[in-house]
């Protein structure tokens, strides 16, 4: 269930991004975050895509199997998308790409949202805001805040900079907004410090063959 997962990762710098890495391998064994609904639920409520009061309204309203079948739905967008996002990664994204990102185009198509008008603060006495909301009617909608942030990342990010970690195991993508854009590893924690210490050993290896 999705629920005895680790927490999710959010490594990527771009949330479209960290949609892709909802299945990695960070270590050795990979994790499918989205293996199910319970799955689904907890990726965008660690996401921050999603209120807690809509997952729960749309955890007890849905019919058996139902956010299962979301969950598979969004396992195909994201094997989707990242076909697209290989495809294209280390060259800038011209509008040639529109034609082959109809899919998600359809999917922004479905959306309901609307404009509301809120206080900015907590007292009375605080100012005004419009704030946008989102009618949550069924658990498809649950795909809806994925597929913003998928569009954001195509629109916003420079895909020059879209790598994939370095990593030999690893199948964790990043966007690299460090200043030289040098950056190698989804997370120096992880697989950085796997490098440096694989290059120690083969340092030690070459000094005691050279020492024999």
């Amino acid at each position: 269930m999705g629920h005895h997962h680790p927490p999710a990762m959010f490594l990527a710098d771009a949330l479209g991004l960290d949609f892709l890495n909802s299945v990695a391998t960070p270590v050795d064994t990979p994790v499918e975050w989205l293996d199910d609904g319970d799955g689904l639920l907890s990726w965008l409520a660690q996401a921050k895509l999603v209120p807690a009061h809509a997952l729960e309204e749309l955890r007890s309203k849905a019919m058996p199997g139902q956010l299962d079948s979301v969950a598979a739905q969004a396992r195909s967008l994201r094997e989707w998308f990242r076909g697209f996002v290989n495809d294209r990664k280390g060259r800038p994204l011209t509008a040639d790409a529109l034609d082959d990102l109809l899919p998600l185009n359809r999917m922004l198509e479905r959306d309901e949202e609307f404009d509301q008008i809120a206080a900015r603060g907590d007292g009375a006495a605080s100012g005004l805001m419009v704030l946008r909301s989102r009618r949550w009617r069924s658990p498809d909608s649950l795909l809806l805040p994925i597929a913003q942030a998928m569009a954001a990342f195509v629109c916003e990010e420079d895909f020059t900079h879209v790598k994939a970690c370095e990593g030999p195991a690893c199948t964790l993508m990043f966007a690299d907004h460090t200043r030289g854009h040098g950056r190698r590893w989804c997370s120096m924690a992880i697989c950085g410090n796997r490098a440096k210490q694989a290059a120690h050993r083969n340092r030690l290896k070459l000094q005691s063959k050279a020492s024999v």
